[in-house]
């Protein structure tokens, strides 16, 4: 029969426990206990308080408890280290106690890790191979959630979304941090793009595909001489943009607000503006005009205070629009369909205006000077 190891400790502790080999009597026991832990042995108990009064019950690495006479005390766990490893989806994070427990003492983390006993504690998950507990989460988005548990402040990279920073406070329960990131995502989604921003998702498309930039926030960026065809600006933000240059054809550009943007020298061909906002805009030298047979909707926009001098506009559809005010000197309007349009105040000298349609359109105050050809007009001028 083999030898079986046992462990010996006074009633109530785990440390300094004395490991020897069961003796093979009672007495030879309680005269090794009392040899090796200098007291005399009245009751041996096993760790879940069982008195044990027969030696063949002890079993091969027992741990054995030895009081002088008082009933069973259950021993305090061992103080655990104050140093914890998470593995956090396969990335190892190495923190204090104190930091997962004090600043968020009900969160989920304090809770798994606190040494009370309370009702708030979780058991701990399960530990790989080298210790660490594992935890099937994102370890992009914990880190900043722990950097905020060690310092009080949120700091995270550039590249990573608040977002997922977000869920994974609300997963761990950090609720202190949860309204500044709520904050913090309302003040992004409301910075404008970049050039940048724009550049790295036309590098990832052909030019045929339609990007959506519907209703995003592109005030006053440089898109200057970008190939942006057929991208849906719909409801997009695109005021005092420098878009000098670019190629905007066959974009959406319905109902997206373009005031004060300058976009001398760009090409407009087939282009969308339905109720698009041009008020102030800059827009000398533009070319609407497609040899293909396309043409540029711009039904109801708002020009006000636009500067398309020498724009080439043939065939383009302005009806309804509003150009009070507006600089079409040397533009050529042929075919072009002006019904209804109001081009009060609107200087139209040296334009060309063959065959457009002008019927219905408000003309009170608009300058005709060095006309190229005679207006041809199938309704009366109000």
């Amino acid at each position: 029969m083999s030898e079986k190891k046992i462990t010996a400790y006074k009633n109530g502790q785990i440390a300094n426990g004395e490991e020897f080999v069961l003796p093979s009597s009672w007495e030879e026991l309680k005269k090794e206990i009392y040899l090796r832990l200098n007291i005399l042995p009245e009751k041996v108990f096993l760790n879940d308080g069982t008195e044990i009064k027969d030696i063949t019950l002890i079993r091969h690495k027992d741990d054995l408890y030895v009081s002088m006479g008082e009933n069973f005390i259950k021993p305090k766990n061992k103080k655990p280290s104050d140093w914890i490893t998470l593995n956090v989806g396969g990335k190892y994070f190495t923190t204090s106690r104190s930091t997962l427990t004090s600043k968020e003492p009900t969160s989920m983390l304090a809770r798994m890790f606190a040494e009370s006993e309370d009702n708030y504690l979780f058991i701990p998950s399960n530990v790989d191979a080298n210790g660490a507990y594992l935890i099937d989460r994102s370890p992009t988005y914990f880190e900043p959630i722990l950097n905020y548990l060690r310092s009080g402040h949120l700091i995270y990279d550039t590249n990573v979304n608040p977002n997922g920073i977000l869920q994974e406070a609300k997963f761990f329960g950090i609720d202190s941090i949860i309204p500044q990131l709520e904050n913090l995502i309302v003040q992004t989604n409301d910075v404008p793009l970049t050039r940048r921003n724009v550049i790295d998702a036309l590098i990832k498309s052909p030019y045929t595909a339609e990007l959506r930039f519907q209703g995003v926030n592109l005030a006053g960026a440089d898109l200057s001489k970008l190939d942006l065809r057929y991208i849906n600006f719909k409801y997009a933000n695109m005021q005092k943009c420098k878009l000098t240059g670019s190629n905007l054809s066959w974009c959406c550009l319905e109902r997206a607000d373009l005031s004060y943007t300058n976009i001398d020298g760009a090409q407009l061909l087939g282009v969308k503006g339905l109720c698009a906002n041009f008020e102030g805009a800059s827009m000398r030298n533009c070319n609407f005009n497609d040899p293909g047979g396309s043409r540029s909707n711009m039904e109801g926009v708002n020009l006000k205070f636009a500067d398309l001098e020498e724009s080439d506009m043939c065939g383009v559809n302005l009806r309804v629009a509003t150009l009070k005010n507006a600089n079409l000197q040397n533009c050529n309007l042929r075919a072009a369909v002006l019904a209804g349009t109001d081009l009060e105040k609107c200087d139209l000298s040296g334009s060309d205006l063959h065959e457009a349609n002008l019927r219905g359109a408000n003309l009170k105050d608009a300058t005709f000077e060095l006309m190229l050809t005679p207006l041809h007009m199938s309704q009366a001028i109000r």
